[in-house]
C-alpha cells in the first residue's frame, strides 16, 4: 500500500526561506533573491505562500495586492510533483487569498509557450489581455492574463475546483490538510 503524503499550505517564514531558494533555483532559475523573499515576507501587500509535502517545500505562490487587483508573480511546483493537481490547488489557495483581500481582478504574466501553465489559468477563467514583448531574458513574450475574481460565477467555479482538486489528491494518496 502506498503512503499517505501530507499536503499543507502556508505562508512562507523566514524558517523555509533556504528550501524556497533551493525550489525558485530548480523552478524558476533563481528569479528572486534572498533579500527578494524577505521583502515579499515583510511586505503587507504580498501573500507569499509556500506548499509542503510531509513538511518538505514543494511549491511556491506570490501575490501582489495593488490597490483592487492581485497580481501573481509567481507559481511553482518541484517538477517531481507536476500533473498531480498542485500547482492548481496553490492557485486556488492564492485566489482564496485575493478574495479574502476583497480584490476585484487578478493579473499575471506567462511565458507565450507555457502551454501548460496556460491550460491552467485558462480553466481559472483568466483571458488574455497583452502581450509583453521580449518580457523573459531569453527574449519570449509573455502574455498578460487577467482575470474577474468577484463575480457569484468565479466564487462558485472556484469552491468546484477546490472540492474536485481535494478528491483526486486523495485518490492518488494525498491528504489535504
Amino acid at each position: 500500500m502506498r503512503q499517505v503524503t501530507s499536503i499543507t499550505c502556508r505562508v512562507l517564514t523566514h524558517e523555509l526561506l533556504p528550501a524556497v531558494l533551493a525550489l525558485d533555483q530548480i523552478c524558476l532559475g533563481g528569479l528572486w533573491t534572498e533579500a527578494g523573499y524577505q521583502r515579499e515576507i515583510e511586505s503587507p501587500n504580498s501573500d507569499l505562500l509556500v506548499l509542503l509535502a510531509n513538511n518538505q517545500v514543494i511549491g511556491l505562490g506570490c501575490i501582489w495586492a495593488i490597490l483592487d487587483e492581485g497580481h501573481i508573480t509567481t507559481l511553482a511546483i518541484h517538477p517531481d510533483y507536476h500533473r498531480q493537481r498542485l500547482g492548481q490547488l496553490l492557485l486556488i489557495q492564492l485566489l482564496q487569498q485575493a478574495g479574502q483581500r476583497s480584490l476585484t481582478h487578478a493579473t499575471l504574466e506567462v511565458r507565450a509557450s507555457n502551454q501548460r501553465a496556460l491550460a491552467l489559468y485558462q480553466k481559472f477563467g483568466f483571458q488574455t489581455a497583452g502581450r509583453r514583448k521580449r518580457y523573459y531574458k531569453d527574449g519570449e513574450d509573455a502574455l498578460i492574463l487577467w482575470c474577474k475574481l468577484q463575480t457569484p460565477d468565479f466564487q462558485e467555479r472556484l469552491g468546484h475546483f477546490k472540492e474536485e482538486c481535494t478528491q483526486t489528491l486523495n485518490k492518488q494518496c494525498y491528504q489535504w490538510s
